[in-house]
């Protein structure tokens, strides 16, 4: 009999013990560490008696014992076991991705959602939660209380906004007057109006956000707006103001934070989602939870492309950027707050990088259509 160990496996500490977590469909499970090295010896199909061979140092016995557990836990497979074809499966499809993405996938499916939204919680333990903190503010920063956002220039009919956004590649070196700027955070970012959530107030957006914590706050890296000097900036939603975080924001500094994409620095400003951990982990205490925050930031962002296009300006967005170094630039710790998504608008040039060709009947007979 020949057997292997499972492919989808990560193996970590937590809570004193040595946890080894199968995935996709298993539980976490503590175990010896020594089990680690036994695992190792079947990462191909092998005899149980030639890895008994290898962990010489072990006597049979042990081994013997313990491979018949990790059999019976499904950490290892024979064979001739129904979920080698599931396993192997899951190695050709996700091997690119592993461990990282496929664990977060994985280890974060079938949760088990509360019946009511306070289940398990004591009268006593809702009574002592801090606080909600609704928003983040600078208070010793220098600020710039923002015009009033202009609400007739996002009167242009939705389809017509719809249809016409697309990514900005290329930008003028026309400034974004200040007016448009603050009627684009207004919309995307603002408050629309708050709401009694039991425990205090929350407040909604124009884009949905999971349990209405607002957890992503929009820091922006000014290069080319009328009136506002280049620097980075924290919009502060409760006073509707920019406040200043650091001095100076260049076209080289926009394209560096973008891992090296020469379009980022051509537009007039960058607008950095940093999620706040707490603000979801106050209410939402599962691992799935960061899924909702990257859901956010793409509302969000879907909500900011479309404004800015309303106004005439051309939107991008990227996943790709430095993360230490923008948090750093930022002033977030990347621990209880990190950048998450990075957007970025200004003036399009007339003449936009060359789209592709529209499809033809030659590219349909190359496209898999159905699977």
């Amino acid at each position: 009999m020949r057997l292997r160990r499972r492919h989808g496996l990560v193996c970590y500490w937590y809570d004193g013990s040595f946890v080894v977590h199968p995935y996709p469909g298993g539980d976490p499970l503590a175990l010896h560490p020594a089990v680690a090295e036994i695992l190792s010896a079947f990462s191909e199909w092998t005899d149980p008696a030639e890895a008994a061979e290898k962990l010489n140092h072990l006597s049979p016995g042990t081994v013997e014992q313990a491979v018949g557990e990790l059999r019976g836990a499904g950490l290892l497979l024979a064979a001739d076991a129904p979920e080698v074809a599931a396993d192997e499966r899951f190695e050709r499809q996700w091997s690119t991705w592993s461990p990282e993405a496929a664990f977060f996938h994985y280890a974060t499916q079938d949760v088990k959602y509360p019946e009511t939204e306070h289940e398990g919680e004591s009268a006593a333990g809702r009574e002592s939660q801090a606080p909600f903190v609704l928003f983040t503010s600078y208070p010793r920063a220098d600020r710039i209380l923002l015009p009033r956002p202009l609400s007739t220039e996002l009167r242009a009919p939705y389809e017509q906004v719809l249809l016409a956004r697309h990514t900005c590649r290329d930008y003028t070196r026309d400034p974004v007057p200040l007016p448009v700027l603050s009627t684009l955070l207004a919309t995307a970012f603002a408050p629309v109006d708050f709401i009694d959530c039991g425990r205090g107030a929350l407040f909604r957006r124009t884009s949905p956000a999971g349990g209405a914590r607002q957890e992503l706050d929009a820091y922006v890296a000014v290069r080319n707006v009328t009136g506002v000097e280049p620097g980075v900036y924290h919009y502060n939603l409760r006073e509707h103001s920019l406040e200043l975080l650091s001095e100076g924001f260049s076209s080289a500094d926009a394209t560096r934070f973008c891992a090296d994409q020469e379009w980022a620095g051509g537009a007039a400003f960058l607008v950095v989602l940093g999620l706040v951990v707490d603000r979801l982990l106050s209410k939402y205490p599962t691992p799935r939870s960061y899924r909702v925050s990257l859901l956010n930031a793409g509302h969000l962002g879907q909500t900011f492309a479309l404004t800015a296009t309303a106004l005439g300006l051309g939107p991008a967005q990227t996943g790709a950027f430095h993360d230490s170094q923008l948090a750093e630039r930022l002033g977030l710790d990347n621990i209880g707050r990190t950048p998450l998504y990075v957007l970025a608008a200004g003036h399009p040039a007339a003449e936009q990088p060359e789209a592709p060709p529209a499809a033809g009947l030659s590219t349909f007979r190359e496209t898999a259509l159905e699977g």
